[in-house]
């Protein structure tokens, strides 16, 4: 036998290979470890130092076509990618347009019925048509997409596929072929008209056929069209719209009805984007839908990003246009900005950042301990993270970081939301409704008596401010101060608004005619009904908390639960009594809070955003008057007119103006809110290299106790390892050849 074989097949044993995998298996955090890279990494170690941002989404985009895309969502993308006209300065406050793709501010021209020119001051009720004429920077191309490749002779190679060539394309990386084009006038007006389109559904139709010329009567016009030609693509250019047209290569004309001043802040929004008829016609083919192929998936825009993966089960991808035709950072800002180091870059070259990766995260938990570990750049703050990121300070008005967030370098940023959410009544109600005395003053006791400080408190984690009217900061027309106070159920004091008493809520309550919460007349307790659509414990505590601000009053609450659809259903009826609503701004003008009190947007009559059905004719014909008229002081006074009504009338109880928070790591630089602007993430920037090496600190790996389960584990196994070897190598006797029958020798085993 040969024994040198012998050993080594030993070797190969179960028992040693097993010892030996296991020391592999043991020693590979260690060789990993000496290496430098992070062992819990999310990510592809070669992203470790790219120019690459990652964040996540919870819900899955429904749609990212720009004629019907509406939720915050889906901004998110769509900002990114298209290109209205106009846009929001990043750093000035109060928030201003500036152009984006325009060369300059729309000029605009008021004009009679006749169609003679009327002087910019004109009367609204002069004014017949505004016509504002957009020029359009020449030199600005779109991303590289399918829908623009042409062969050598100039034909398109991807607008009449077949079934067959449609065969084996999923997604619309699967082209092989790529182009682009520049971007003209034209494709603004078709996208205007895409607005109208019948098979589009745009959320903003209703609107602006009440201003857009023609637009009432085109969505019929492309039915008919529709009707005649089945089945084929239905090219928006042979279909003028009055309301838009073509002036010239970058010019293009729009005719509003009437003064529709805010029609400026609908050319910043991707409503307003351009959309090439190229992309239309290449999405209309046969086969496309069923593979996802549309604008709803896939973009196409001149922005500084275009969407390069899609996967909303998993994660979205942005990376840089190489066709981006180019901005820079803004050299100006507000006063402090210089300070916080938001003008460093000024004048420098945008887009920063070269991708960006959003990952699917449906938890939030999850997504906050990957933010501590430095996985994602930027964090929201919730209430299950809430105690362990932030400090309440100031009596409760001031947020600041906990140590542990300091000792991380991380930053907090906060901005009062253009936004409100508020408590309101049915007007149409008999009892809570109605501009009776008896009523106004039920309504204004019901609203010192909330305490929507303590709410704010409880439930906003005390991120917000209670209102005083209608008007969010940074609206034009919002008050601060003294002098913006509602002094219906506010006091100033000490330079603070302090809520009323409840003795003066009490004696209210006892001149509309139901003292100690019961009716003067009938001695029946008043018993009002709360319409909610909230279920679980956090509604569960959130409407206990609401029948104690009315049992302040000895006010009966009734709470009425249901599902949101019928919830809308009551809404629409005007069947319910008490209820929470809120809004958030579409743009920064007054005109777009103080239409939600507009008597002619009432819910149940007509159909609109007003849910109180509040109407009061001299704030109507104020808002009339206010709504057409630009920023200035007599706009200012008819706004504080119009407040002071609504202040007194109390058809809300006014609620608060949510604070938004956010947290960002150390490597997050040029951060700003801006709540009215979509399109921010050009600005950011981000250091890879620090996100890199605190990334490596704040996730060394514990490597001793896979050390001490190593030494356990062999020390363990050694007395049986010894056993085997006894077993199979002791010395034996064995018969040697040559020396005759019987003869032995002993040799080694």
């Amino acid at each position: 036998m040969n024994y040198n074989g012998y050993f080594m097949s030993m070797l190969g044993g179960p028992l040693v290979f097993s010892l030996v995998r296991w020391l592999g298996v043991f020693a590979l955090p260690w060789l990993t470890a000496c290496s430098g890279e992070v062992l819990n990494s999310p990510y592809p170690a070669a992203g470790k130092v790219q120019n690459v941002a990652y964040s996540s989404f919870n819900l899955r985009p429904k749609t990212l076509d720009p004629a019907r895309s509406y939720s915050a969502n889906e901004i998110v993308f769509t900002g990114q990618i298209y290109e209205p006209p106009l846009q929001y300065h990043y750093l000035l406050r109060p928030y201003s347009l500036e152009p984006l793709t325009a060369q300059a501010m729309p000029q605009v021209t008021y004009v009679d019925a006749a169609g003679n020119p009327l002087p910019p001051e004109a009367p609204f009720r002069e004014v017949a048509y505004s016509i504002y004429e957009i020029q359009i920077q020449p030199g600005i191309h779109y991303q590289p997409h399918p829908a623009f490749a042409k062969d050598e002779t100039g034909r398109f190679l991807y607008h009449e596929l077949s079934p067959g060539e449609l065969a084996g394309i999923y997604k619309l990386s699967d082209f092989p072929h790529r182009g682009s084009r520049e971007l003209v006038a034209a494709d603004y007006v078709y996208q205007i008209k895409r607005l109208a389109s019948p098979w589009v559904h745009s959320p903003i139709l209703g609107l602006m056929s009440r201003y857009i010329v023609g637009m009432k009567t085109y969505t019929q016009t492309l039915v008919a069209a529709q009707e005649k030609d089945k089945g084929n693509y239905l090219d928006l250019r042979a279909y003028p719209l009055r309301g838009a047209e073509v002036v010239d290569r970058y010019t293009y004309r729009l005719t509003i009805e009437g003064k529709y001043p805010q029609l400026r802040y609908w050319l910043a929004m991707p409503f307003f984007a351009p959309v090439p008829w190229e992309a239309d016609r290449f999405y209309a083919q046969s086969g496309m839908a069923e593979r996802n192929l549309n604008l709803d998936w896939y973009p196409v825009g001149t922005g500084p990003y275009m969407l390069t993966e899609n996967d909303p089960n998993r994660r979205m991808v942005l990376e840089r246009n190489p066709n981006f035709h180019g901005e820079t950072y803004p050299a100006q800002g507000m006063p402090g900005d210089k300070a916080a180091g938001l003008l460093v870059d000024g004048g420098e070259s945008l887009p920063f950042i070269d991708r960006v990766v959003f990952s699917l995260e449906k938890e939030s938990i999850p997504y906050w301990n990957k933010f501590l570990q430095g996985y994602y750049d930027t964090s929201a703050v919730t209430s299950d993270s809430f105690d362990q990121a932030l400090r309440i300070a100031g009596g409760g008005e001031e947020l600041t970081l906990t140590e542990e967030m300091k000792t991380k370098g991380i930053k907090l940023v906060t901005a009062i939301g253009t936004s409100i959410s508020y408590l309101g009544f049915n007007m149409l109600d008999p009892i809570v409704g109605g501009d009776s005395e008896r009523a106004r003053k039920l309504r204004q006791a019901i609203s010192i008596a909330i305490d929507y400080e303590e709410f704010i408190s409880i439930f906003a984690n005390s991120q917000g401010i209670a209102a005083q009217g209608p008007l969010p900061p940074g609206i034009f027309g919002h008050q601060s101060g003294k002098e913006g106070i509602n002094p219906h159920v506010y006091n100033w004091k000490n330079g603070q608004p302090r809520r009323k008493s409840l003795q003066t809520a009490r004696r209210l309550l006892i001149e509309a005619g139901y003292p100690n919460g019961r009716d003067a007349e009938s001695g029946k307790p008043l018993l009002l009904y709360f319409d909610t659509t909230g279920k679980g414990p956090d509604s569960a505590s959130l409407v206990s908390w609401m029948r104690k601000q009315f049992q302040k009053l000895n006010i009966q609450l009734v709470v009425r639960e249901t599902d949101y659809n019928r919830f809308q259903d009551k809404m629409r009826q005007g069947n319910a009594q008490i209820f929470q609503w809120g809004w958030t701004a579409d743009y920064p003008d007054p005109e777009n809070f103080l239409f939600l009190l507009y008597g002619p947007e009432g819910k149940v009559r007509h159909g609109g955003e007003n849910a109180a059905n509040y109407s009061n004719p001299e704030f109507n014909r104020l808002f009339q008057e206010m709504k057409s008229m630009e920023n200035g002081p007599e706009r200012l006074t008819k706004i504080w007119k119009m407040v002071a009504i609504v202040r007194r009338d109390a058809p809300w109880v006014w609620g608060f103006h949510p604070k938004e928070v956010s947290l960002l790591h150390a490597w997050n630089f040029n951060v700003q809110p801006n709540l009215m602007a979509n399109n921010t993430l050009k600005y950011r920037r981000i250091d890879p290299q620090l996100r890199a090496r605190l990334r490596k600190e704040w996730n060394r790996p514990l490597l001793w106790p896979l050390g001490a389960l190593l030494a356990v584990l062999v020390l363990g196994a050694a007395p049986a390892v010894v056993t085997y070897w006894r077993k199979e190598y002791r010395p034996g006797w064995a018969v040697v050849p040559g020396e005759g029958r019987g003869s032995q020798r002993k040799v080694p085993g």
